[in-house]
């Protein structure tokens, strides 16, 4: 029977209902839960909210004549494209028509530059 008595205590109940300290114990909780938001937002949203405005920016910089890779792994140059579609020259006697979500890649920037760079070395 005694043991019955000391059974709020042993659940972290205080004497006299249990009342007292309860705004005291909820900032903790708060301050945790205020962390582990702040931690996702950093490892997770940002990162992947600027992932996304990469790959827009490069989707909307898109010219005729680039050389890009799809998400499916077929790279060809760019042949026309409108709004919402590309057609890829794969080889020379096949254009494919894709979304221009499709596109994961553009191929031929880094070369573009790099030999921009060595034109101007060589003036």
């Amino acid at each position: 029977m005694n043991m019955l008595y000391s059974l709020p205590l042993l659940i972290g109940v205080a004497e006299g209902g249990g009342a007292s300290g309860g705004a005291a114990s909820m900032a903790p909780t708060m301050i945790t839960f205020g962390l582990v938001f702040a931690i996702f937002y950093f490892l997770i949203i940002r990162p992947q909210s600027k992932r996304q405005k990469k790959t827009q920016d490069m989707l909307k910089s898109l010219k005729k004549g680039d050389r890009v890779q799809t998400i499916g792994g077929i790279r060809g140059t760019i042949f026309s494209m409108k709004e919402e579609t590309v057609v890829l020259k794969v080889d020379d006697h096949c254009k494919i028509q894709f979304a221009r979500s499709a596109v994961a890649q553009v191929l031929d920037k880094s070369n573009e530059s790099s030999s921009n760079e060595v034109a101007l070395n060589e003036k």
